[in-house]
């Protein structure tokens, strides 16, 4: 699968990159020169936004919420890291003046008197986020420049890095960023608190939910983050650390991170897109991370080629739609530009914590890793499905167009109760995809109607929202929810429950709907996007698709049952609607609905049949999958889904039992 909107023969995207090696790497083609050779092209497009003591980095763009001095910070800090990765993997062999750039920036930033000084790190403030990516490569640097720091210029950075001790820091992944940086002070013999290390990994097994998986802070906040923080602080913590560390506690840390890796390497399509889901998507290829992790710490189930396909597929599918920039820049956004998929937090050099993927370089070339033929990964070579009771996912991938669902029945981000329940557009959604985005508007109702099942006002003005997810089990092929349906305005809520069945690249929804009588109930499949407008869009009773033309890429809702209008011999007409400018996979998208004008005031059976596909044997004609697929309830009142290669499945009437 590709993104049409980018053409990926443009010569000024990859000229920077060494040939592909078809024999080592007979998948992607890349090797660790194409990683040393990107990590570069990073690096050197970041020096003209350079200040003159190289202490901060003043990219263009939208400044993020703590402001522009705290953005320099964030510049010098994250490239810090990929410097970090470049220099120490190679031994030290990279070009004098990279090495001489990062420690002439330590001394201009930890100046208290200099023009460049950095923030100080204080309560819950963005620094503490950066000291912990240079405490990081400060110390896997250790040889090139802190040793070779001058002695008033290592105090200096050890008073500043010494503003975490005794600070707080917000309840999160935030904590490990205090662990990190005070192991790197007690590494030097500097103030630390052993305390507050030890108080910050305590806090971590708090958040640990088995399987693997972690949630980010309080609640159910399930994304990325278990793996680019949650599972990656620990094992980098350990390298820092050293005979410091408990042994106990680092094996069970290498051994929850083998179980993620488990799972993690089905995020990825087969043409390296990860699965679009969560906060800081900018981060990109940041994804890659727990990969080499993994691999740093001997705690991963995967053979060394198959990492490296992953890792580098990751990293070339982002390449080759165009990021970095010709600037050589990352920019906010997702392929091009995209502001909604950041948050407020989010200025102009955030992307840079893309530096994690780099993580690699520090394992030496001739490491397995490096060296082993490429193995192509789960996606590649069957359809799969994988239930993940912990965050209440469901993924579900077809090899044929290389394309991972995850369906959402767990991971809401929100903090526990009595916190207000609001919806976000990368978690409230019942599903994502590696070759779809959720459309997020920049403003307006995050609940649009790809992906979501809602309760509207006659007039279709007000919509409601999923709000706080209960999850009631995932297991085999099959993952269920219940949420409370508000119309805004309104206290009284609805409940909705539904249970997913997946079955190759078919997603049946088994919808229980309670609503006021006479509510509109609209129900939507994948946002497809892309820049040119070629999107196809048909309709009929109970069903419509939209088609990417570059691809055949194809969305479609098929009405199985319950969307019949009252006295009418069939379901509604179905509809697609149009968005521009929300969606950041390209400029204009398209969603197919279904729709039901009169909620009969009880609860309510409603049956979709949602289907994502590029697979050229199994089109989407959704006469046809209305004509093979369909329902019946028992007595006992479960629902009985057959897809449409005839496979059945029972959904109990309890989404929660069976």
């Amino acid at each position: 699968m590709t993104a049409p909107h980018v053409s990926l023969t443009d010569p000024t995207h990859s000229s920077f990159l060494p040939p592909p090696d078809p024999v080592r790497s007979p998948v992607t083609g890349w090797t660790r020169a194409h990683w040393e050779a990107l990590a570069d092209r990073l690096l050197d497009g970041l020096l003209p936004y350079a200040s003159r003591g190289l202490a901060q980095y003043r990219l263009p763009g939208r400044p993020g919420h703590a402001g522009s001095w705290s953005d320099g910070l964030e510049g010098y800090a994250r490239s810090f890291l990929l410097a970090a990765c470049r220099i120490a993997g190679s031994g030290g062999r990279v070009p004098p003046e990279l090495i001489e750039r990062y420690a002439a920036g330590l001394a201009a930033g930890t100046d208290p008197e200099g023009a460049e000084r950095w923030p100080p790190i204080a309560d819950r403030a963005q620094p503490m986020v950066e000291a912990a990516s240079i405490a990081i490569a400060l110390h896997e640097t250790r040889p090139w420049i802190w040793d070779r720091l001058d002695d008033a210029v290592r105090q200096r950075v050890a008073a500043w890095l010494g503003g975490f001790v005794g600070a707080r820091a917000n309840d999160s992944n935030w904590r490990l960023f205090q662990v990190v940086t005070e192991e790197f002070l007690a590494s030097v013999g500097a103030p630390h608190s052993r305390a507050e290390i030890d108080g910050g990994l305590a806090r971590l097994e708090d958040w640990y939910r088995g399987d693997g998986w972690y949630t980010d802070g309080d609640g159910r906040k399930f994304d990325y983050y278990n793996g680019w923080a949650l599972h990656l602080y620990p094992i980098l913590w350990a390298r820092i650390a050293g005979p410091r560390a408990d042994a106990s506690l680092t094996e069970v840390h290498r051994a929850r991170l083998r179980a993620f890796l488990s799972t993690h390497q089905y995020f990825f399509g087969s043409d390296g897109a990860p699965v679009h889901q969560g906060r800081s998507l900018t981060y990109r290829y940041a994804t890659a991370a727990p990969l080499w992790a993994g691999a740093l710490a001997d705690a991963t189930p995967l053979p060394p080629g198959r990492t490296r396909r992953l890792a580098s597929g990751a990293l070339k599918h982002f390449t080759e739609r165009g990021v970095p920039d010709e600037r050589g820049l990352l920019t906010l956004g997702w392929y091009r530009p995209f502001l909604p998929v950041t948050q407020r937090y989010s200025g102009p050099a955030s992307p840079y914590w893309a530096s994690k993927a780099f993580l690699g370089l520090l394992l030496p070339a001739g490491h397995p890793v490096w060296t082993a033929p490429e193995e192509p990964g789960p996606v590649d070579t069957a359809d799969a499905y994988l239930a993940l009771p912990a965050p209440g996912w469901l993924l579900h991938s077809t090899a044929a167009d290389g394309i991972v669902r995850l369906v959402n029945h767990g991971s809401d981000r929100l903090p526990p109760p009595p916190a207000e329940a609001e919806d976000s557009p990368h978690y409230a959604k019942f599903a994502y995809s590696s070759a779809t985005a959720p459309d997020t508007p920049a403003d307006g109702p995050a609940t649009g109607p790809d992906s979501h099942l809602a309760l509207l006002t006659a007039d279709g003005t007000e919509v409601s929202g999923r709000g706080r997810i209960h999850p009631l089990g995932a297991e085999g092929r099959r993952a269920a929810s219940w949420h409370r349906a508000a119309l805004p305005g309104s206290d009284q809520g609805h409940r909705i429950e539904t249970t997913s069945v997946v079955h190759g690249p078919w997603e049946i929804r088994v919808h229980r709907v309670e609503g006021p009588p006479g509510a509109v109930v609209r129900e939507g499949g994948w946002a497809l996007a892309d820049d040119s407008g070629s999107l196809t869009e048909a309709a009929g009773p109970g069903w419509a698709l939209a088609r990417r033309e570059a691809d055949g890429l194809t969305s479609a809702v098929v009405a199985l049952r319950g969307w019949e209008e009252p006295g009418a011999d069939g379901p509604s007409h179905g509809a697609v609607a149009q968005v521009r400018g929300a969606n950041a996979y390209g400029e204009y998208s398209a969603t197919p609905c279904l729709r039901l004008t009169g909620h009969p005031g009880r609860p309510h059976l409603l049956v979709t049949l949602v289907v994502l596909s590029a697979d050229p044997v199994r089109p989407c004609d959704p006469e046809v999958l209305r004509a093979r697929a369909g329902t019946r309830v028992t007595a006992a009142g479960a629902v009985v889904v057959r897809f449409p290669d005839g496979t059945e499945e029972e959904v109990p009437a309890e989404a929660g039992s069976g």
